[in-house]
């Protein structure tokens, strides 16, 4: 009886994975939207909700504060305005973040197996570094890439392709992790597979959501660390 060599079988290297950070690694909208409230506040906006706020959830604060100046007529410099939101932000972000359990458990999870990781995002730097020097996430994400230092924020593909480039990885084999329209069409822009965990569920069905590969349709409370690692290590399916 003759036998015949097993075929070798190539491993797949770890798949490099791209957080967004606020709404998906930690819960920052709220410290965003009291940012921007005392911010309006000061230039004569009153009672700027958190249903108004929720519009510009996923988008830049730059895009952001573009679009509530129009809207209100506020005549002020943009880079003042920005200054402003951050400043006060900065200080909410330090008192107190909150990291999602559940994402935690996958940035360990994902570091512990050799995962490239990034974190790629519409806050400015200061921001991003402050969230995850006093989450202590910093230790276990090193690459960051913020909105200004592309050309483009979200729905763009600009911060999902810096961080691609920085990882030193094909944008293909990446996976992104977002909580916001914007974002998942980004990741689909940059030709990347999306976990998508909607950080308002009603928003589940955006069709920005539609090309997402995984979706937690019930946001934060449904969203799994096993099932999310499970997912990513599939290989990728090619288009026939």
């Amino acid at each position: 009886m003759s036998t015949s060599a097993a075929s070798p079988v190539t491993p797949v290297p770890p798949a490099p994975v791209i957080f967004d950070l606020d709404g998906t690694l930690v819960d920052s909208e709220p410290n965003y939207y009291e940012a921007g409230r005392r911010l309006l506040a000061g230039y004569g906006v009153p009672d700027f909700s958190w249903e108004q706020h929720t519009r510009f959830i996923g988008i830049g604060t730059r895009e952001t504060l573009q679009i509530l100046s129009r809207e209100f007529g506020i005549d002020a410099p943009l880079d003042e305005l920005l200054a402003g939101k951050n400043r006060t932000y900065l200080e909410l972000a330090r008192a107190h973040t909150e990291v999602f359990p559940e994402m935690r458990a996958l940035v360990e999870r994902l570091s512990a197996a050799g995962h490239p990781m990034a974190v790629a995002s519409g806050s400015s730097r200061a921001a991003i570094e402050a969230v995850l020097a006093g989450t202590g996430l910093d230790a276990l994400l090193t690459t960051v890439v913020s909105a200004e230092e592309v050309a483009h924020g979200k729905p763009e593909p600009d911060v999902f392709l810096e961080a691609a480039r920085r990882l030193g990885v094909d944008p293909a084999s990446c996976v992104v992790l977002e909580d916001a329209a914007p974002g998942a069409l980004a990741a689909h822009r940059a030709g990347m597979r999306c976990i998508a965990v909607p950080y308002v569920p009603a928003a589940a069905d955006d069709p920005a959501f539609a090309s997402a590969g995984l979706m937690f349709q019930g946001g934060q409370g449904e969203f799994s660390a096993r099932l999310a690692y499970d997912w990513l290590g599939q290989p990728v399916r090619s288009s026939p």
